[in-house]
C-alpha cells in the first residue's frame, strides 16, 4: 500500500471516529420518545462510550507498537461500524448500553495508531498531521446534522445503520488492500524517511515531559474553551440582541473557522520546528483570555474567534514531537499516554465549569485561571531543544 493510500485511510478513520462519538448525544433526542424515556435517562445511556473510549487508549497504544498499524485501523472500522449496528438493533437500555460501551473501546483505537503511524510514513509530517485533524473536525461538524436528518427522516436506527454499515464496508476494504506486510518494516523499522535526526535519550524523555505537561494543560484549556464558549457568549453578546439561535451561529461559526486553523501551523511545523510555532500560539492565548476577561459585544466575538483559532492550530503539535523525537516502537504507547492526560483532565472540565458558575464565579476569573495555566505550558516549552542537529540514526 502506498504511503497516500495509507494516508487516505487513516484519514477517514479519523472522520469516521469523532462522527461515530457525536452520534449518540443527537440520536437521543429520537430515542427518548420512542422508548418512552426522559431525555436525561437516554443520555445516561452514553456514559460507558465515553468511558471505554479513555480506558482504551492505554492497551490501543500498546498494541500499535506491537502489531501492524493498519490492520488495527482496520479493527477500528470494523468494531465501530459492528457496534453501531449493534445499536441500531437495540431492542432496549441495557442492548444499547453494551453496544456504546463497546463503541467507544474501539474508537479508542484510532488516536495512539493512527497519528503514531502518520509520524512515520509522512515525508511533511505536519501537514499530514494538520490535515488529519481537519477530517477530524469535519468529523465533530457533520455528526450531528447528519444524525438529525437521518432520525428525522428515516428513524434514529438509521442513524447508526447508515454509518456502521459503510465503516464495515471501508474496514473490509483496508483489510483487503493492507495485504500481508512485514510488521517489523512497517512498524519498527527505520525511522521514517532517510535522513531524520538525531536525538539522545535526555532529549528524547525532556520532549516527552514537555508533552506530558502539555497534554495536562493543554487539555484543560481546549475542553475549558470549547464547552464554555456557547455560554461565554449568552452572557458576553447580550447587548447584540441576539436569541439562541444568533449565540449558536456565533459559536458554530468560531469553530468552523478555526477547524482549518491546523493547516499553516502543520506547514510551519516542517519549515521551522515546534517550539518557536509553539511558543508564538501560547502568548497569543495567554494575551486573548486576558483580554476576554473583560471584553463583551462585538469584541467579546472577534477576541474569542481568535482564540479558538489559535487552540484548534496548536492540536497538531504534540503528535509532531513525539513523532520527531521518540523512536518508532515507543510512539504509540507515548501517544496513548498523552490521550489519557488530556482526555482525563477534559473529562472533569465539564462539572468544574458548572460548579464554578453555581458559586458565582465568572469568565473574568476563569479565563485568568486559562491563562496560568497556558502560561505553564509556555514555560514548560523552554525547554524543548532550540535546534535539531544533523541527519542521521536515532541514538540510544
Amino acid at each position: 500500500m502506498s504511503r497516500s493510500e495509507a494516508l487516505l485511510f487513516i484519514n477517514v478513520a479519523h472522520f469516521f471516529d469523532h462522527f461515530f462519538l457525536l452520534i449518540f448525544p443527537t440520536a437521543a433526542l429520537a430515542i427518548a420518545p420512542a422508548w418512552n424515556m426522559s431525555y436525561a435517562d437516554v443520555l445516561l445511556l452514553g456514559s460507558p462510550i465515553y468511558l471505554m473510549f479513555a480506558l482504551g487508549t492505554l492497551p490501543a497504544g500498546w498494541l500499535g507498537d506491537r502489531i501492524d498499524r493498519m490492520t488495527l485501523i482496520a479493527v477500528c472500522f470494523l468494531g465501530c461500524g459492528g457496534s453501531s449496528l449493534w445499536i441500531a438493533m437495540s431492542d432496549g437500555p441495557l442492548a444499547m448500553t453494551a453496544g456504546l460501551g463497546s463503541l467507544g473501546l474501539f474508537a479508542a483505537i484510532y488516536h495512539p495508531v493512527g497519528l503514531a503511524h502518520i509520524t512515520q510514513i509522512g515525508l511533511r509530517t505536519g501537514r499530514a498531521l494538520a490535515i488529519n485533524g481537519i477530517f477530524g473536525n469535519m468529523g465533530l461538524a457533520g455528526a450531528a446534522m447528519v444524525t438529525g436528518v437521518l432520525a428525522s427522516y428515516l428513524g434514529w436506527q438509521w442513524a447508526f445503520l447508515a454509518p456502521g454499515g459503510l465503516a464495515v464496508l471501508i474496514g473490509l476494504l483496508l483489510l483487503l488492500r493492507n495485504g500481508k506486510q512485514n510488521r517489523a518494516a512497517r512498524n519498527l523499522g527505520d525511522d521514517g524517511p532517510s535522513g531524520h535526526p538525531s536525538f539522545d535519550r535526555k532529549t528524547r524523555i525532556t520532549v516527552f515531559a514537555v508533552v506530558c505537561v502539555l497534554a495536562l494543560f493543554g487539555g484543560l484549556t481546549f475542553n475549558a474553551v470549547t464547552v464554555s464558549l456557547p455560554k461565554f457568549f449568552d452572557e458576553r453578546l447580550a447587548d447584540m440582541n441576539g436569541g439562541l439561535a444568533w449565540i449558536g451561529a456565533s459559536a458554530g461559526m468560531v469553530f468552523a473557522i478555526a477547524a482549518f486553523a491546523q493547516l499553516p501551523v502543520g506547514e510551519l511545523l516542517d519549515r521551522i520546528g515546534a517550539r518557536p510555532v509553539l511558543q508564538t500560539l501560547l502568548s497569543a492565548q495567554a494575551l486573548l483570555l486576558m483580554l476576554l476577561t473583560q471584553a463583551s459585544g462585538l469584541a467579546a466575538l472577534v477576541l474569542a474567534l481568535f482564540l479558538v483559532t489559535f487552540v484548534f492550530a496548536g492540536v497538531p503539535i504534540t503528535a509532531w514531537l513525539l513523532g520527531r523525537y521518540l523512536v518508532p516502537g515507543i510512539r504509540s504507547r507515548a501517544l496513548s499516554v498523552q490521550y489519557v492526560l488530556s482526555l482525563g483532565v477534559g473529562s472533569g472540565v465539564v462539572p468544574l465549569i458548572a460548579i464554578l458558575h453555581g458559586r458565582g464565579i465568572g469568565f473574568d476569573v476563569q479565563f485568568f485561571g486559562l491563562a496560568v495555566a497556558v502560561s505553564i505550558i509556555l514555560a514548560a516549552s523552554l525547554l524543548l531543544p532550540r535546534r535539531e542537529p544533523a541527519a542521521g540514526k536515532i541514538l540510544n
